[in-house]
């Protein structure tokens, strides 16, 4: 159990600077300035986290909302967050906890430790704890010690996540993690650039990792009119996808305007089932249109005879198909995901 301030992953440079190795900016830090994050803080030499047990955020939800609709369906999270992000996208919805302003001041949060974390999940019958809202790399240090508290626990660990970790921190993270939804934002290196302040090569790699060493994985991009709805970067999207695991779920959701990207519409209805149809002829099994609810297209359909397995309005199942193994109970085909069968 970690104690204290000290960051993890990190090496010093001369001139008392050190090099942050927790996301892919790799951050070289001054004595005294922090990284991109705003939460990583050079003192002295020695990187220190600012973010270590603060949480700013700690709910109750559906796993639907993380998205994730293959981990135990119709089961509750307990999501946590701390201040910070390594990204800065412009259409943030949580940017009033993601964003850190005053980069002289302590980040706000409230002292929960890892043990509170863990008891609070389970006395709400939670079955994952998961790490979102902002970047759960950002608070690594913090959310190891909750994963393997929650792991004793029995229960699962979940990350909402840019996916722009080095290998070195997935390298640490993985042996804890059970699923991760992981933001593909766009499959063009210029939005990247322009509207996160960051680059698409790392974000790939993270998924080809996770998915070769048997994370669950399920992805969402949310489709921007005027900025990544073009069909063929959205076919470049779903055959990248398809070509890590047909079986790999794909959330395309709907943007509303937010923080400073207001200068584009909310996403078509008609844009939302065209992406869709698009990952299914890339081969995809599961894609999801999200953030319409009421027209079908958050459903769970059988790949195998069609049927419908889970049903969903919003975060809502409204009909389960599902055999107690985790398979279609109309052909027995096994739906692929985690905890899957029974009641959650």
């Amino acid at each position: 159990m970690r104690v204290g301030p000290g960051a993890m992953l990190w090496e010093p440079l001369p001139g008392e600077a050190v090099r942050c190795a927790l996301c892919s900016h790799r951050c070289r830090i001054a004595p005294g300035a922090r990284g991109v994050c705003g939460v990583r803080e050079n003192r002295g030499g020695t990187l220190h986290t600012l973010v270590y047990g603060r949480l700013v955020a700690r709910h109750v939800d559906p796993i639907e909302k993380k998205p994730l609709f293959h981990l135990a369906p119709g089961s509750r999270a307990y999501s946590v967050a701390t201040a910070g992000c390594n990204f800065r996208c412009g259409h943030c919805q949580n940017h009033a906890i993601s964003q850190v302003g005053d980069r002289g001041a302590q980040p706000r949060g409230e002292p929960v430790h890892p043990e509170a974390v863990v008891a609070a999940a389970v006395a709400a019958g939670c079955h994952t704890v998961a790490y979102t809202y902002t970047e759960p790399t950002v608070f690594a240090e913090y959310a190891l010690d909750c994963m393997a508290l929650a792991r004793r626990a029995g229960l699962r660990n979940a990350w909402v996540t840019n996916g722009y970790q080095t290998p070195e921190a997935l390298a640490a993270v993985v042996p804890l993690l059970d699923a991760a939804n992981v933001d593909l934002k766009a499959m063009s290196g210029a939005f990247y650039r322009e509207v996160c302040g960051a680059r698409l090569e790392p974000v790939l790699e993270t998924l080809r990792a996770l998915v070769a060493q048997g994370v669950w994985v399920e992805v969402t991009t949310l489709v921007i009119p005027g900025h990544n709805d073009d069909p063929e970067e959205l076919r470049a999207t779903a055959r990248f996808l398809a070509g890590l695991s047909p079986d790999l779920p794909w959330h395309v959701t709907g943007f509303y305007p937010a923080y400073r990207l207001t200068d584009a519409p909310p996403t078509p209805v008609a844009t939302l089932v065209a992406a869709r149809q698009i990952g299914q002829e890339a081969g995809l099994r599961f894609v999801y249109a999200g953030n319409r609810h009421g027209r079908g297209g958050e459903d769970t359909a059988c790949p195998s005879c069609g049927g419908l397995v889970v049903g969903r309005t919003g975060f809502l199942i409204t009909h389960r198909g599902l055999d107690r193994r985790g398979g279609c109970a109309g052909c027995g085909q096994e739906i692929p995901g985690l905890d899957m069968g029974g009641t959650p």
